[in-house]
């Protein structure tokens, strides 16, 4: 029993810290004939898993994760509700929900030769949730350096790369997104491409499905989606980013994929304590406006948005955030990426409370405004809490009753949303 305790151990030391089995080879003086012999059949076990590890390719692989619940009070919906592992079927992606109530399990692998792979797996409000396809795959690509490390073949299902948000809870400072991570930009790209490195630039560009693993029969005209990344120094970056191609249009009346452009600039400057953040954005798609035409078909959408984030660390581990999104979207009675309809949960369209002097060609301007602190409890789990007031300049936001029957007689719309959030995002 003694012995086989002692192999037990041998083994998970093994597992979690593989490169100290070599220690093994070296055997301590003073052990007994009994001692001696246990030792040598613990290396002997010790070696063979190496062994195994090494030929079934799981070692040096890095797995990380994280778990974000959050409690989320909606003005207008007259709901406070936690908002975790809430499947987009279920409810769909909205302001108020967006990424938010995720778990997620990360694995990355660097094989010889430099290859990487990855796999992000996220049980509801993945990738693939988002695009409506119920999966749970958020990320699976791989990059294959091409003669060196400073050039990259990419490809596989990549999250989009536009501003500068990230989508992982981990790596914000607030627990909603801005207004333009959420209405103009894509979920996912899926294609291939190269990435490039070069001194203080990192470009990267793909031919890509947007937001939908197989494309309609009959369309054949790919996106290009591209980013370039550049590191001033140690204090500040620049980056740009676009999007040029046919992609999914929920609009269309023949079903049809239409053409989108989307041209953004992101940058951040990050010294001491203070954190400043920027992203502006134009773009627009072919018929896929709320406005139509004399026979019904869909005039073509614009929209032009800046969003700005200032965080500052009060102490090491309590930071403050104020955050400023502006979308101007009056073309053609409104219209954002993927959102091509009048949405009183968003608040996107053109006036819609019934005023006989609204114009249905013209849409609603949206705009938030989000303070948040964020306290590190500890290395491993973060604590938010924020208050976010989201505005339109025309009546575009429905209450409850509107929300639960149009048809009620205390339904009604507004120009504005209120949420209060608190979070808890624990990771490995």
């Amino acid at each position: 029993m003694r012995t086989l305790k002692l192999t037990i151990l041998a083994l998970a030391l093994a597992s979690a810290f593989p490169n100290q089995a070599a220690d093994l080879n070296a055997k301590p003086a003073g052990m007994t004939p009994e001692q001696l012999a246990d030792f040598n059949r613990i290396a002997v076990k010790v070696e063979a898993l190496e062994d195994t590890r090494e030929s079934s390719g799981f070692s040096d692989i890095k797995i990380s994760g994280w778990a974000d619940i959050n409690y989320v009070y909606n003005s207008n919906k007259e709901r406070a509700s936690f908002q975790f592992l809430v499947p987009v079927g279920k409810e769909p992606y909205n302001y108020d929900n967006s990424y938010m109530g995720m778990v997620a399990l990360d694995l990355q692998k660097e094989m010889d030769g430099g290859t990487r792979f990855r796999l992000t797996l996220i049980p509801e409000r993945s990738n693939t949730d988002v695009m409506g396809e119920f999966g749970i795959v958020h990320e699976a690509s791989v990059s294959v350096p091409l003669g060196g490390e400073d050039t990259r073949l990419i490809a596989g299902a990549i999250p989009d790369w536009m501003g500068y948000e990230y989508l992982p809870p981990t790596q914000t400072k607030l627990i909603s997104h801005n207004l333009l991570f959420d209405f103009t930009t894509p979920a996912a790209y899926l294609g291939a491409g190269l990435e490039l490195s070069r001194g203080k630039w990192l470009i990267k560009a793909m031919i890509a499905n947007i937001d939908v693993s197989v494309r309609k029969v009959g369309e054949y005209v790919p996106a290009l989606v591209y980013r370039g990344d550049y590191t001033g120094g140690e204090f500040w970056g620049l980056g740009f980013a676009g999007l040029h191609g046919k992609m999914v249009n929920f609009a269309s009346v023949d079903g049809k994929d239409t053409w989108a452009d989307t041209v953004e600039l992101d940058g951040w400057y990050t010294r001491g304590d203070l954190s400043l953040f920027g992203h502006a954005v134009w773009g627009r798609q072919k018929q896929a406006a709320i406005a139509t035409d004399a026979i019904g078909i869909p005039l073509d959408s614009e929209w032009v948005g800046v969003s700005v984030m200032a965080a500052y660390k009060v102490t090491p581990r309590l930071e403050g955030v104020l955050r400023g999104d502006y979308i101007y979207n009056q073309k053609n009675g409104g219209g954002l990426l993927e959102f091509p309809f009048a949405d009183p949960v968003n608040g996107i369209g053109p006036d819609q409370s019934g005023d006989p002097a609204a114009d249905p060609t013209k849409g609603a301007d949206r705009y938030a405004v989000t303070a948040g602190l964020n306290y590190a409890l500890n290395s491993n789990t973060t604590l938010k809490a924020e208050y976010r007031y989201d505005g339109a300049t025309q009546k575009v936001f429905g209450n409850k009753a509107l929300l639960l029957d149009p048809a009620d007689p205390n339904a009604k719309y507004l120009k504005s949303n209120s949420l209060i959030s608190t979070g808890l995002v624990v990771f490995f």
